[in-house]
């Protein structure tokens, strides 16, 4: 089956196929590491109202860099918020290390 038979074939299945111009890179962020795909090709095919994106291109892993805040930071979040020490790091995570939406995150 050549290119324009497989294309056929989906547009009968209701499968539109289309390449996105002009993307330099993609990146996955999981809970613990980073995906990095240079020299990326993204095709989005729409198959009856779903859409799913098809990525290729160079891949490197990289590992997610754990957030570091101030001791300053956190004893100022788990004295306002009266939290363990654990507790005001996690909320400082959750906040991108926003002090006031990390206390009104634990006290409210």
């Amino acid at each position: 089956m050549d290119s324009r038979q497989a294309r056929r074939a989906m547009e009968r299945l209701g499968i539109d196929m289309k390449e996105i111009p002009g993307v330099k890179e993609v990146i996955i962020k999981t809970a613990d590491r980073e995906l990095h795909i240079t020299n990326a090709s993204v095709s989005e095919v729409n198959a009856q109202g779903n859409k799913v994106y098809q990525v290729a291109g160079d891949v490197e892993e990289v590992q997610a860099e754990k957030k570091s805040f101030s001791d300053e930071d956190v004893m100022l979040v788990q004295q306002q918020a009266n939290v363990s020490k654990e507790r005001a790091t996690a909320a400082l995570e959750e906040s991108d290390g926003e002090v006031a939406r990390a206390i009104l995150k634990l006290t409210s």
